[in-house]
């Protein structure tokens, strides 16, 4: 069963807290909206004296701290504001990822100077990690593309969604797309109901989700999926080197999915606990931070090592990556950062009150 590993640990070169600068675009032109709908929609004078948060896929900690400091100062503004400062309340910041994450490099990015106290919570945010109504504000970043595990149909050679000679629904039959889209919906719907037993009513999450438009001209412009696509290529150009088997990679697809924003929307409508309260597209100056191939390819690398080292061995990674990179260098499309059409959409969701939610 194929399914995600954590990022890169520690500081070195091909860290994710050194590879992540893409990510961080998103948090930086982020910071105005979450600070805005603090100042709209906390409802600060009916809080208890501890006010809870929680990161769920904060990785090894430099984007997460980032975004922990603005909600946390964002909301002390809010108190100076209505002159309630003497009754600003405790703040605690849960930070959640996988069991393998590496925690240890995330609480020595700690700021010294911090409004919260912080925990870390191992596990998948696709299912319960907190006692019931206990946050006031959930966060996700660049996280919820990842889908729980590979779907098993897409893996099974008797099956029409068998995804041979491919690591990824981009390019593939309609079924591969369909299983994955339908793996990305139920998980999507488990991250949901999880984080409405979490939060307080009247509790509010903020997500960044990684999507693609609903149309491109891939002759023009590229996408997360179309690098993916082309990261695919590589392993079949070593398979017919003899590096692995070609079996070794009909058993392998990388367990992401990037929806279209009409897609993510009608999910959360399906739900009844939240209300949609902003929903909108973000600029990304952070692709301006790849500044060519090696940088684009040093990215995926700290994002997917893990995974690609736990199916196919260490010994295969530098010649993938080389590989890679050449292909990278060889199109003038993805050098031009202003030809990634990838977007992330900027969410912002109220848990409704029990009373208000209902089957329909």
């Amino acid at each position: 069963m194929l399914r995600r590993c954590a990022m890169n640990g520690g500081e070195g070169p091909h860290s994710y807290a050194r590879n992540s600068s893409y990510q961080k675009g998103f948090v930086d032109v982020a910071k105005p909206i979450i600070e805005e709908e603090i100042s709209r929609k906390l409802d600060i004078k009916h809080l208890s004296s501890t006010f809870r948060i929680a990161d769920f896929g904060c990785s090894t900690g430099h984007n997460s701290c980032a975004a922990m400091q603005i909600i946390t100062e964002a909301i002390r503004r809010r108190f100076e504001i209505e002159g309630l400062i003497s009754q600003l309340p405790d703040f605690y910041v849960y930070f959640n990822d996988k069991v393998t994450n590496d925690f240890n490099t995330l609480f020595n990015s700690l700021p010294r100077e911090r409004l919260y106290g912080a925990a870390g919570v191992p596990g998948s945010f696709h299912g319960r990690l907190l006692p019931k109504a206990v946050l006031n504000f959930a966060y996700s970043s660049c996280s919820l593309n990842w889908i729980s595990e590979v779907p098993k149909a897409v893996l099974d050679n008797t099956s029409p969604a068998w995804n041979r000679g491919k690591i990824h629904y981009e390019g593939a039959r309609r079924e591969v797309r369909e299983e994955y889209a339908n793996q990305y919906s139920k998980d999507i719907e488990s991250f949901l109901d999880s984080r409405a037993e979490e939060l307080v009513q009247g509790g509010l999450m903020a997500l960044l989700v990684p999507a693609v438009p609903a149309s491109w001209d891939p002759n023009s412009a590229y996408t997360s999926t179309s690098e993916l696509y082309l990261f695919g290529s590589c392993f079949m150009d070593m398979a017919k080197t003899g590096r692995f088997s070609e079996a070794k990679v009909d058993s392998f697809n990388i367990p992401v999915y990037f929806p279209i924003p009409q897609e993510f929307k009608a999910i959360i409508e399906r739900n009844d606990k939240y209300t949609i309260e902003r929903m909108e597209v973000l600029d990304n100056p952070g692709k301006h931070n790849l500044t060519g191939p090696k940088d684009r390819a040093a990215y995926f690398r700290a994002t997917s090592e893990g995974m690609l080292i736990d199916h196919f061995g260490s010994e295969i990674i530098e010649e993938l990556f080389d590989r890679y990179t050449k292909k990278l260098e060889a199109s003038p499309l993805f050098s031009d950062p202003d030809c990634d059409k990838s977007i992330i959409m900027f969410v912002l969701l109220q848990r409704k009150p029990e009373s208000y939610c209902s089957a329909s």
